[in-house]
């Protein structure tokens, strides 16, 4: 049999990593792919997280880590060894081997296989392998383009691909994989990628690219297929009675059975610690402050903010993203207000030392603040993270499409309704009960672009979406190079300025400015974004020690 060797694998040579080198979809003994099952076995194992996860929220102004305080992103340190940057590469390039192995040998299984199945596993192949292409050039530009299986001799002679010729066929396998896959399936595979999927990652990749008509066609195929639909609850959309909602466009399952994605590592990181856990994976106060009031004006303009009682009078998805202060939180009330020495537990019925405040334990949390958002209760007893992970949903569609009108010019009727669906959904109401949400109105290209990016802030943190939008927006040399503020230590804080010392001035781009509050607030960390060359990530080194004539990025 001719050897093959994959892009990655060269990668995987050469350096510390350790690959499976013969993976069920690359078996090397020409036995496999004989029938419909071994094809089956092939497409489900490109259904894993390693393969569709969003970026980092970590990457973004959204949050930040206690005790990582800092990465290769917003620390300015990104070079073509970082290991972020290496998996990445790695993981999109090990599926893409993966799926150009199954297009080269899937006739195998003809005579086995019904021909409609053998066109619908082909049509999800080609848009697992068109949504790796669609990341890699989102973050590294002009990547190599490969189609099928690589020969090691040819292999030393692979150059990059220009951006704009990926995406061209990134968009012609999407279509492909919109004309042959199903809307939806039976109930017993309902996590199966979608016609409504591959639309959605056209739109998805069109709106990074800044291809403003496909992105309105696409997500307006999305809209007018009729399959999906917001979820009533946005707090509940996040936890289990979400995973089977009409919102899920694509999301990969996950349940405890499965070595668990996180980890309790991870759970502990992101509960408070009277409950347990380590507070130390927090909401920034960007994060905090970029929700507007409940009449539709940032803190910064509305009457109604009280940097005191900064939860009050806020858009709803606040409270069900981070915990409010003094409310019951996994059993015990937050509060960490420095002279909160004792809470009230639930579980014990009775008082106990408040670890939530740093006045009785130096490692609370430092911005004050908790996430909430797709933490369930029971997570403190499990240590265990099971939810789905939701890689696209319907309401990224919703705002992907009237950003993409506003960017034509076509301003219009269906612009207003995506936004006020998405805003209205956040209150609990229908879109058309116009006096219990603030809808929006305006027909101004400007201040639709400007809350635009407010709404998809505050709609989709932790979901991975908001480093991308910094980027292809070009606010991240402002929004990444600005420090990460907490409270003061107990000892300095000024208990008549709790919890906020005063109101927070927003920029137009909606970018916090804390540098007047001097010592009332407390630099935590100070990010810095290299804007000459962080835009795109470097090629790994090692991929360039194995082939020189994969050049690299301007700047690394």
């Amino acid at each position: 049999m001719k050897k093959i060797i994959s892009l990655l694998l060269l990668a995987g040579i050469t350096s510390c990593h350790t690959l499976d080198l013969n993976p069920l979809s690359e078996a090397s003994t020409g036995t496999f792919y004989s029938n419909q099952t071994e094809l089956e076995l092939a497409v489900n194992d490109l259904y894993r997280l390693a393969f569709w996860g969003n970026d980092n929220e970590l990457f973004s102004d959204n949050e930040w880590h206690r005790g990582q305080l800092t990465n290769a992103v917003i620390g300015g340190t990104m070079n073509a060894d970082d290991a972020a940057v290496q998996t990445y590469w790695l993981n999109s390039y090990k599926a893409i081997a993966r799926a150009n192995t199954f297009l080269a040998n899937k006739e195998r299984a003809a005579a086995a296989t019904p021909a409609n199945i053998m066109l619908r596993l082909e049509a999800e192949m080609r848009l697992i392998r068109a949504y790796q292409y669609a990341r890699l050039i989102t973050h590294f530009g002009d990547v190599p383009l490969l189609t099928e299986p690589v020969a090691l001799e040819e292999s030393y002679g692979i150059a990059r691909t220009g951006r704009d010729e990926i995406l061209k066929f990134v968009f012609e396998e999407l279509d492909f994989a919109a004309a042959n896959l199903p809307l939806t399936y039976g109930a017993s595979e309902t996590k199966r990628l979608t016609r409504g999927g591959a639309w959605a990652i056209k739109a998805r990749t069109a709106l990074y690219t800044g291809k403003w008509e496909v992105a309105r066609d696409a997500a307006k195929a999305v809209i007018e297929s009729g399959t999906y639909g917001l979820h009533t609850s946005y707090s509940q959309l996040f936890l289990k009675a979400g995973e089977t909602s009409r919102e899920m466009i694509i999301s990969i399952p996950r349940d405890e059975k499965q070595q668990v994605f996180n980890g309790a590592g991870f759970v502990q990181d992101n509960i408070s610690r009277n409950a347990g856990g380590f507070g130390a994976q927090l909401p920034t106060r960007d994060m905090i402050d970029a929700y507007e009031c409940t009449d539709g004006k940032p803190i910064d303009e509305s009457a109604l903010y009280d940097p005191r009682a900064p939860f009050k009078n806020r858009d709803p998805r606040l409270t069900a993203t981070i915990v409010e202060f003094n409310t019951q939180w996994l059993g015990y009330n937050y509060t960490p207000h420095p002279d909160s020495l004792t809470v009230f537990s639930l579980k014990e019925n009775r008082k106990v030392p408040n670890k939530d405040t740093r006045a009785v334990a130096a490692f609370a949390s430092f911005t004050g603040l908790l996430w909430k958002k797709g933490i369930d209760q029971t997570w403190p007893d499990r240590l265990v993270e099971d939810n789905d992970a939701i890689i696209i949903r319907y309401a990224e569609i919703l705002l992907t499409y009237a950003e993409a009108k506003v960017e034509l010019g076509e301003v219009d009727e269906s612009v207003l309704s995506a936004i006020n669906q998405v805003r209205a959904r956040a209150y609990g109401v229908a879109a058309d009960q116009v006096k219990a949400y603030p809808v929006v109105t305006t027909t101004n290209a400007a201040a639709l672009r400007q809350l635009l990016r407010r709404e998809r802030r505050v709609e989709f943190p932790r979901e991975g979406l908001r480093y991308m939008d910094l980027i292809r927006w070009k606010l991240a040399e402002k929004a990444l190079s600005r420090p990460v503020v907490g409270l003061p230590d107990p000892a300095a804080q000024n208990r008549a300025k709790w919890p906020f010392p005063g109101v927070t001035p927003l920029d137009d781009d909606g970018i916090a400015d804390y540098s007047g509050f001097g010592t009332d607030v407390k630099a935590l960390s100070q990010r810095n974004f290299d804007k000459t060359r962080q835009y795109l990530w470097p090629v790994p080194a090692v991929e360039r020690r194995v082939n020189p004539n994969i050049t690299q990025n301007a700047g690394y």
